[in-house]
């Protein structure tokens, strides 16, 4: 039998202020890394190992 989910803590205080500020502002990934996770995708695409999930 599975354990059950906590839940999540609420956010207060300087951490509240933080975090809204990282959501409102968020760093741009590299190109570099982004096409490097788009040929894997395609990759995995490719072996046809989702088609099942459909």
């Amino acid at each position: 039998m599975a354990r059950p989910i906590k839940e999540t803590p609420v956010i207060t205080g300087e951490d509240a202020e933080r975090f809204l500020e990282d959501i409102k502002n968020p760093i741009p990934e590299n190109p570099e890394k982004i096409e490097r996770g788009r040929k894997i995708y395609e990759y995995f695409k490719a072996q046809g190992a989702f088609d099942n999930l459909r």
